[in-house]
């Protein structure tokens, strides 16, 4: 793990040399954090364009499967003997496998799970704990509008999105009197590989759905997430907050 210690709070992301991720790291190192993206380490050449991208930040990288329970927990206790503590936790990690239910294989199934879901609950069951002795925390689970409306051909990462609502929700409630917030955003359609690797034809067949008119900014998702992991926001838990550029809403 590569990173600078300091008095300042800490923050990891995983997935955060993605491209949601990247931009949720600046968006906190410029909010005055420490931060560290948590990815998989094999593709030296992604993790050099991260590094281009956050130089100058006080942002680190440190290499990691969420979806393997130990590795999570070795992580955790790295960054807390290191700096002190892990302050905010961002679960951005997910990856798709995209078929119809008739066609998933259990392989499918549990790849999506596994770090979907799974990863959420093994990065939170090591963090949490610390966090709640020393009286503050800010966790933002990174769901999605397709976890809120279901996709076509997405029941696999729909019911690990809509999964991760519950768990934000139950574990808000474990933690709120121990200075720990608990929240998801939910995105929209965005600017990132995934997105803008889809056909014209399909791209513009999202954007026409979406009331402002475009696909969003991943800069704009991390405004979402820095909010929520603001010193001052520690009312604020148990919250979905989507960001989707009005392509679903509900009360």
């Amino acid at each position: 793990m590569r990173g600078v210690a300091s008095a300042k709070r800490t923050a990891v992301v995983t997935g955060g040399i993605g491209g949601l991720g990247t931009a949720i790291c600046i968006a906190l190192a410029r909010a005055g954090r420490r931060v560290v993206a948590a990815d998989l380490g094999g593709n030296p050449e992604r993790i050099e364009r991260f590094e281009q991208d956050v130089d100058g930040l006080d942002v680190g990288f440190a290499p990691l499967d969420v979806a393997d329970f130990d590795a999570c927990s070795a992580l955790v206790n790295e960054i807390e003997a290191a700096h002190g503590s892990l302050d905010i936790l961002v679960n951005a990690a997910g990856i798709t496998r995209d078929v119809t239910l008739r066609k998933m294989d259990r392989v499918q199934w549990d790849a999506v799970m596994n770090v979907n879901l799974d990863g959420v609950f093994n990065m939170c069951r090591h963090a949490v704990e610390g966090m709640a002795a020393r009286g503050f925390g800010r966790i933002v689970n990174i769901s999605s509008v397709n976890g809120q409306t279901g996709q076509f051909g997405q029941t696999n990462y729909s019911a690990a999105k809509a999964g991760m609502h519950g768990f934000t929700m139950a574990l808000a409630r474990e933690v709120a009197r121990k200075g720990v917030t608990v929240n998801s955003v939910s995105p929209g359609y965005c600017e990132t590989a995934l997105v803008t690797a889809m056909p014209q034809q399909i791209r513009d067949g999202i954007v026409a759905q979406v009331p402002v008119g475009r696909l969003g900014r991943p800069e704009e998702i991390a405004r979402a997430v820095e909010f929520l992991a603001a010193e001052d926001a520690g009312f604020v838990t148990g919250a979905n907050l989507p960001v989707n550029g009005g392509l679903f809403m509900s009360f």
